[in-house]
């Protein structure tokens, strides 16, 4: 303004003046932006050296004292009512022996017999008058009768009142018979079964002194449920007569198999125990070998527990922490109960299926198992070679043609070629791209679900060329890895975003998939990998606009005309719900997060979530959505949003997870106002990343780490491979 405006018109100068000041105060104001999350450096798990000294000495034995019984608590039997509950009568008295002659066999048998039980016996014998004359006999052996006999041995129930006797023994001379003895009734105590055969106790007793010299290398907590599980139970599992047995063979089998189902079976490697001589020179016994022996004995069971609980672990699991791979992971780690596993494996009749039972029990892993078993069984496979950079366009020449064609004979279907054979026939290898030729590439085009435009690209070329067996194998590693992140069962209704494949597919027992293209998040927005349960539809939704659209996108329009907003229709308020212009806002504020304001687009053909959202709330604002922008679902590569995924479909996914009908959510949307649907049945909805994944023909399908992925985990594996190694 001039001179004269700031000396005759002071009120419109000083107006101008504050406008100015605010613009070179927003100019001067630092760009905000942001950021995308990030990839880490991966850590892998900690491995510990854990001591067994613990385990070296056993504990001292527990003294229970025995409960006292209430008089009133035994009521006294008459001999009729008694008799009855003798499992088994008495046998026949042996012949008569002397007392000398009884006392091997009254040895035998008190080695044999419960001591606890006879002694309750011999008490009860003993407390009745005439037995008190007889005790001036002549001394006799425990479990020996007052005529030398021994006592046979009693099961079951004991009787108050008359000891019951075998009809043969009713032959007995009165001199010789017992007079009734009243006595309480006593239970026979019977113990469990143990869960190991005695030998492995007394075998483990032997060595565990060796325990005090040795180590193991484990995850925290397989040790902890090692040293937990050999406390409880101190005996061996994998180890009869100093040498691995049929179980530690079978255990041994199923670690060396892991390749099978994806995993590094040098991680689970457990060395056998070298074998001991334990005569010495002289033929005598060699302690010091025989130390050697236990302790290798020791060594082995203790390596091959902990191996066997760390495949458990990796099985169910995962090698690989992904949510510390980046914040595009949020997978939160499986929590698996090592203490019930080395007890169900201790128990278990055939260990090796206990454990490969830990792996995911899903259709989708079983077949990506066999397809892994059919690849490394057949080796490489012959490729076709395609020039890098070739962009082949129709009516143009190119000598590349010629190995283009090569490939369809290789990797086009047998439909395929049946209906151009006479093209194939009469290609001569000439570098002409003619029309037949053309279309022959167009319906090679529509077999791999590209583009069908005839142009020989970057995506048709990777059709073409395919991807060698041993890229597949590792794709298929690495997709088995990310099975086990997620569930066992995926769910019998789910919703399954494949990422790399661009595409949504709706699944439910008993009828046929519904798949779609889609459209994910850009590299620099990437779409996070997570799961979660669909709890809405929203017909006619508002689009409320994410922070980071806001400050990355929108800022630079509001820098250059604060009524950007207003202009095209959104509405600005403020976190009470008061409307305000976006002229009004102090946006630089808003970017430094000293402010908050809502933004949101109004329902309309131009809204960016089109006619409807699917939601399963999550932290990370993703859901599935109709788009106005319809041209990109033709692209090949659709890796174009913010990072929520938009739908070919939309109205026929609404209607799937809903139960309805296309009709139904046409229905609703034509009512023309913002309303929504609960949608029950707890859905799931997996938002995955999968760059091997069966198909529904059956076939397993291979596609582009459009976010480098695999790399990450690639490296994440080696890590944890180099931690356990090292």
């Amino acid at each position: 303004m001039s001179f004269f405006d700031r000396v005759f018109n002071t009120p419109a100068y000083r107006e101008h003046q504050r406008r100015e000041e605010k613009v070179r105060v927003r100019e001067a104001a630092p760009v905000v932006r942001v950021s995308s999350p990030r990839y880490y450096t991966y850590k892998p798990d900690n491995m510990t050296t854990v001591s067994l000294e613990d385990l070296a000495v056993a504990p001292e034995p527990e003294i229970v004292a025995p409960e006292a019984v209430a008089p009133e608590a035994v009521a006294p039997q008459t001999p009729e009512a008694a008799a009855p509950a003798v499992s088994e009568p008495l046998a026949a008295a042996p012949e008569t022996v002397t007392p000398e002659a009884a006392a091997p066999q009254a040895a035998q048998a008190d080695a044999a017999d419960d001591q606890a039980f006879v002694s309750m016996v011999d008490t009860a014998l003993h407390a009745a008058p005439d037995a008190a004359s007889d005790a001036s006999a002549a001394p006799q052996a425990d479990g020996a009768s007052s005529t030398g006999e021994t006592i046979p041995e009693i099961t079951g129930t004991l009787p108050a009142g008359e000891l019951a006797v075998s009809d043969a023994a009713a032959d007995t001379p009165a001199e010789l018979e017992q007079p009734a003895v009243s006595a309480p009734a006593v239970q026979a105590v019977v113990e469990p079964v143990a869960p190991v055969v005695p030998q492995a106790v007394a075998a483990f007793a032997d060595a565990r002194g060796e325990l005090a010299h040795i180590t193991l290398r484990a995850l925290p907590e397989v040790g902890k449920a090692v040293k937990a599980h050999y406390a409880e139970e101190p005996a061996f599992l994998w180890v009869s007569d100093d040498a691995p047995n049929a179980r530690a063979k079978a255990v041994m089998a199923a670690l060396a198999s892991a390749g099978d189902v994806g995993l590094d079976p040098s991680d689970y490697a457990v060395a056998l125990p070298g074998a001991v001589l334990v005569a010495s020179a002289n033929g005598g016994v060699d302690l010091t070998a025989a130390q050697a022996r236990h302790k290798a004995s020791m060594r082995f069971e203790m390596e091959l527990s902990a191996k066997a609980l760390t495949y458990m672990l990796d099985a169910r699991r995962g090698r690989v922490d992904a949510d510390r791979l980046s914040g595009y992971h949020d997978l939160p780690r499986k929590t698996v109960d090592l203490d019930a596993a080395i007890t169900e494996l201790a128990g278990a009749d055939d260990v090796a299926a206990a454990m490969v039972a830990y792996n995911p029990d899903n259709a989708e892993f079983k077949a990506m198992a066999r397809e892994l078993a059919r690849l490394r069984d057949a080796g490489d496979s012959t490729r076709v070679t395609i020039a890098d950079g070739t962009l082949l366009k129709p009516g143009r020449a190119d000598p590349e043609l010629a190995n283009v064609i090569a490939a369809i004979h290789l990797r086009g279907s047998h439909t395929l070629k049946q209906a151009h054979a006479a093209t194939l026939a009469g290609y001569v290898g000439t570098d002409e791209y003619t029309p037949e030729l053309v279309a022959l590439v167009k319906d090679f085009q529509k077999e791999n679900n590209l583009s069908a435009d005839g142009v020989v690209g970057s995506n048709t070329i990777r059709a073409l060329v395919g991807v060698s067996n041993d890229d597949k194998i590792e794709k298929l590693v690495l997709a088995m890895e990310r099975v086990r992140w997620l569930p066992r069962q995926l769910g019998d209704r789910r919703v399954f975003i494949n990422q790399p494949a661009f595409t949504a597919t709706y699944l439910q027992s008993g009828r046929d998939p519904l798949t779609m293209r889609v459209v994910v998040g850009k590299k620099s927005n990437q779409t996070n990998f997570f799961y979660d349960t669909i709890e809405t539809v929203e017909y006619n939704p508002y689009w409320g606009v994410p922070y980071s659209i806001i400050v990355n996108e929108m800022m630079p329009k509001l820098r250059e005309d604060p009524g950007y907003l207003d202009r095209i229709g959104y509405e600005v308020t403020t976190p009470s719900g008061r409307q305000v212009s976006s002229a009004a806002v102090d946006w630089h504020s808003v970017a430094t997060k000293q402010s908050s304001i809502n933004v949101r687009q109004r329902p309309g053909s131009s809204n960016a979530l089109g006619e409807l959202k699917i939601l399963f709330p999550n932290k990370h604002h993703i859901y599935m959505h109709d788009t106005p922008a319809k041209a990109l679902f033709k692209r090949d590569m659709r890796a174009f949003s913010h990072g929520c995924v938009r739908l070919a479909d939309p109205r026929g996914m609404a209607a799937a997870v809903l139960g309805k009908t296309t009709d139904y959510v046409a229905s609703r949307i034509a009512q023309g106002r913002n309303d929504s649907d609960d949608v029950g049945g707890n859905i799931p909805v997996y938002v995955a990343y999968f760059t091997a994944w069966p198909q529904a023909d059956g076939e397993m399908g291979y596609f582009a780490d459009i976010y480098d992925r695999d790399a990450h985990l690639r490296r994440a594996i080696e890590s944890t491979r180099n931690a356990r190694g090292a």
